[in-house]
């Protein structure tokens, strides 16, 4: 059986976490089982690599800034190395060159193209547990690329599907996938099972458990995922493509304070300027996500829409650039926002979920700016300052806690 396992930076923070995750992989190695293992940069290391950085340089170099942080993932593999060949076991550590992981040519986020194997089943036929780096890949030109944060749940989920493993395992520092943050709703309910659909949509939301970008690989190459603690020994959340059990109305509720609204007041009211609006937003790689256009009055009209907080200025300027200011009125942005979505496949065939929640948002005294619906969720924009109110009272109002 071939078992592939991702760990995060807190499950490798120090000594005694890193023996914790050698321990763990050896169990299944000595039951016979072929491992490849792979791991994030060590507790916040990566972080206060940035921190440097741009103590050094405050608008640093995408590529230099990859070259950098893949630093991080190096360093947790080949101490992980150490520490199973101090315990007698062997193993070898592999980066993104030495496997290799061929990536898009987008610094700070690429896309995995291919992986090759060969290297990883040679080890494995040595009977080695093969540690290799996540995150990151290298592109056409040898350059070092990452995946973007959270991105070696995707490279563990690439390695699965290369591989054909028969697990993966999503190691974290929670026991599995919850119903809300558990850091925010302190009655928040560990699921048994998720669809790819909900936990993609989760992610996308907001929720931290699983990078997105895994969620959808692991959907369009059917790897079935575990999500589990690597902390203790509990059951986890297993992520598949459908669930045993009568789907429940909602399966969680997700936030993300990483959003910035943004409108564009006073746009011509004429067929092709949303397309021209957010083309020109797209050619950059911004993601757009809730829309709200007004109606046309006086020849203009409003168009508002979110973007993630970290690319709001970047947004703005394209649009300035893409637009003559004779064309709108201005822009307004607005930082102190969130997305509060609901989430379940139950959605589909229930009327009057979306009414439900805005009732809780209304009994909690939350204004609601913006919505977004799809088949299975539901988004609204609140203010920043009124989301843990606003969670608690949608995630009570849908009976989802223990």
């Amino acid at each position: 059986m071939l078992i592939v396992k991702k760990f995060g930076g807190t499950s490798v923070g120090n000594k005694e976490r890193i023996f914790n995750v050698a321990k763990r992989c050896i169990e299944d190695y000595q039951k016979g089982h072929d491992i490849v293992v792979v791991l994030s940069a060590m507790g916040k290391s990566t972080d206060e690599l940035i921190e440097m950085a741009r103590d050094i340089n405050p608008r640093p170099s995408k590529r230099e800034m990859d070259m950098l942080v893949t630093t991080g993932e190096q360093i947790s593999v080949s101490m992980m190395a150490l520490a199973m060949g101090f315990l007698g076991v062997p193993a070898v550590s592999l980066n993104a060159f030495q496997v290799a992981m061929h990536t898009t040519h987008r610094y700070g986020n690429a896309r995995l193209k291919r992986i090759d194997t060969d290297r990883i089943r040679n080890e494995l036929e040595q009977r080695k547990i093969v540690l290799v780096t996540g995150f990151q890949g290298v592109d056409k030109y040898d350059n070092l690329t990452t995946l973007g944060r959270g991105g070696s749940d995707t490279t563990a989920v690439a390695l699965a599907a290369a591989l054909h493993a028969d697990a993966c395992e999503i190691y974290t520092d929670v026991d599995g996938v919850y119903t809300a943050d558990p850091r925010l709703v302190k009655n928040a309910r560990k699921l048994d099972e998720i669809t790819y659909d909900e936990m993609l949509e989760l992610s996308t939301l907001g929720a931290g458990v699983l990078h997105n970008r895994s969620v959808e690989m692991a959907k369009k190459y059917g790897v079935q995922l575990v999500v589990r603690s690597s902390l203790n020994t509990n059951e986890g959340t297993i992520v598949r493509e459908e669930v045993n059990m009568e789907k429940m109305l909602v399966s969680g509720v997700a936030v993300d304070k990483n959003a910035t609204r943004i409108a564009v007041v006073g746009l011509k009211d004429e067929p092709g300027v949303a397309f021209h609006l957010f083309n020109a937003l797209a050619k950059y790689n911004i993601n757009v996500d809730v829309i709200l256009q007004s109606i046309g009055r006086d020849g203009t009209k409003d168009i508002s829409f979110t973007v993630a907080e970290d690319v709001a200025d970047e947004a703005v300027a394209i649009i300035q650039k893409s637009f003559p200011k004779s064309d709108y009125k201005k822009i307004d942005e607005e930082k102190d926002v969130a997305k509060l979505s609901i989430v379940g496949a139950g959605m589909m065939s229930n009327p009057g979920v979306a009414a439900s929640m805005f009732e809780a948002l209304y009994d909690c005294g939350v204004n609601i700016k913006m919505i977004s619906t799809s088949e299975i969720r539901v988004t609204v924009l609140i203010d920043q300052k009124y989301v843990e109110r606003a969670i608690n009272a949608v995630h009570d109002k849908f009976s989802l806690a223990d």
